[in-house]
């Protein structure tokens, strides 16, 4: 198999200490991440561990629906290749997701602003059953139950899998490299499926003992318990289970570290 892209190296130019942050999030995704980085002074090691592929269709039947239930961004993404439905409702998981149907030109979102579980409560108190189908636009691999906790209320969900979230099959030479050498002082993981697919590919690449250097920072318990084998300085959890949040702990961290 071909090695994975050799990983991007965003550096601020206002960077102090020479601080790093392995980013693990699908490229389209890190670029948005990186500047908040940035921002922080920390330069973003971008590593993506996951490649999406988008399907080629046909557009999903959106007749009788009564809105629309996004998990990710990536699926708003798909979705909005697909079909030029912008008028149904769409809940959104959290602000990433919510934003991305903002920028796709969805006229009515609302973000849950956490999980899948904030998600499935949100949807059942906006929504009455008898009200029409929802669908929940997925990729090929999902987290969460999301259809369970609503069809349980009464709802009749359908699930649209529009794309896949593929694994690369190594981890580039230049991030084996990077944490090597001990100088990756973050890592930072948004799904739990990405942070098995970590530990998985640092076991093969042989570059486990190295983890000690860096700090592993989490979106959720369900992620951070993927690390749990593996030797970081420490693992630290997202405030909240977004963006937001785990950069929130990043900058308690970052505290810590000035202040050593």
């Amino acid at each position: 198999m071909a090695p994975s892209p050799a990983p991007v190296f965003a550096a601020p130019a206002s960077a102090r200490h020479g601080r790093r942050a392995l980013v693990t999030r699908p490229r389209a995704e890190a670029a948005a991440l990186a500047a908040a980085l940035a921002a922080r002074g920390v330069a973003a090691l971008i590593e993506p561990l996951i490649e999406i592929h988008f399907r080629a269709g046909p557009p999903p039947d959106l007749t009788g629906v009564q809105a629309l239930l996004c998990t990710s961004a990536n699926g708003v993404g798909a979705l909005a290749r697909l079909s030029g439905e912008r008028d149904l409702k769409l809940f959104a998981v959290g602000e990433a997701t919510a934003a991305r149907a903002h920028a796709e030109g969805f006229a009515q979102v609302e973000s849950a602003g956490g999980n899948v579980g904030d998600l499935a409560r949100l949807a059942a108190a906006r929504l009455d059953p008898d009200g029409g189908r929802l669908v929940h636009v997925a990729g090929s691999a999902i987290a969460g139950d999301l259809a369970g906790m609503l069809v349980g209320r009464g709802f009749a969900v359908e699930r649209a899998v529009l794309y896949e979230a593929r694994p690369v099959p190594v981890l580039g030479a230049g991030c084996v490299q990077a944490l090597e050498a001990g100088i990756v002082d973050f890592a930072l993981f948004f799904s739990p499926r990405t942070a098995a697919i970590f530990a998985r590919l640092a076991d093969e690449a042989a570059i486990v003992p190295a983890l000690r250097f860096a700090s592993a920072v989490s979106i959720s318990e369900a992620a951070d318990r993927e690390l749990a084998g593996l030797p970081f300085r420490d693992r630290r959890l997202a405030t909240r289970p977004d963006q937001d949040g785990l950069l929130r702990t990043l900058d308690r961290l970052l505290d810590e570290r000035r202040r050593a």
